[in-house]
């Protein structure tokens, strides 16, 4: 088994991109992964006292699947979001400025009337991450797994409709349901699978094109009386990991 490959999401909604290398801390994300959103409609989010909230009060995939043609390219160090669309720098700001989040609202307010509740706004949790569940965690997806979803809608599935951090090759299809409460060894990280994902219509969308063109969930519920693909994990112990690297599965220290 080996880590195949490895995402952050800087923007919930917005481009995956491609890390060969990160370093974890334990109890914490990806670093810079949904560090921001874009909040659709009234506003819910308190930034100086920042806690989890559905992702209904965000522009998200599972509804908003224009969100997928657009190209956007995050720079740690400045924090400057560059948005492309149809190949062409349509917006850029830094996240971190009012000045820098009013140019990327006011590309979103001018080109997602119909999906606007209310005026877009960006927001940033100072550490917070707009993930789908409370808890700071690692996405993860079998690509075994994945082959066998493909099966089931007889179709090529991309792998970035599941969003994932980490992408695992080398376990068969399903072997991550049996790893819960069981820790993986990746590099020098420790990771603790706490539970698996339940899938929601944005698996539905292609990343290349946008289209809403598939129905991954209801094929999962059919076949397998669950919609569920890929695994959260905790990191217990921070350390860095790469792409190519070994997992493995830790026995438990006896006592």
């Amino acid at each position: 088994m080996h880590l195949e490959s490895l995402y952050r999401y800087p923007v919930k909604g917005l481009t995956p991109e491609r890390l060969e290398r990160v370093c974890l801390a334990a109890g914490e994300t990806l670093p810079f992964d949904r560090a921001w959103a874009i909040e659709n409609g009234i506003g819910r989010f308190d930034p100086e006292a920042p806690r989890h909230l559905p992702k209904i009060n965000f522009l998200m995939l599972m509804r908003d699947e224009r969100l997928a043609g657009l190209r956007t390219h995050f720079e740690d160090h400045t924090n400057l979001l560059t948005i492309r669309e149809n190949g062409k720098v349509a917006a850029r700001g830094d996240l971190e400025t009012a000045e820098g989040r009013a140019a990327i609202e006011a590309f979103f307010a001018a080109n997602f009337t119909s999906e606007l509740k209310g005026p877009p706004k960006v927001l940033s949790g100072g550490g917070h991450s707009f993930s789908d569940v409370a808890k700071n965690v690692v996405s993860i997806i079998n690509l075994g797994s994945l082959r066998a979803v493909e099966n089931m809608v007889g179709l090529p599935v991309h792998p970035l409709r599941f969003r994932a951090n980490l992408y695992v090759n080398g376990w068969p299809a399903w072997r991550e349901f049996d790893l819960l409460g069981q820790t993986l060894a990746i590099g020098s990280a420790r990771l603790r699978i706490v539970k698996r994902i339940t899938r929601c219509a944005a698996v539905n969308v292609d990343p290349d094109t946008a289209a809403r063109d598939l129905e991954v969930p209801s094929a999962l519920m059919r076949h397998l009386g669950r919609n569920e693909c890929g695994i959260y994990a905790e990191v217990v112990a921070g350390g860095c990991i790469a792409v190519g690297d070994a997992l493995a599965v830790e026995q438990p220290t006896m006592l």
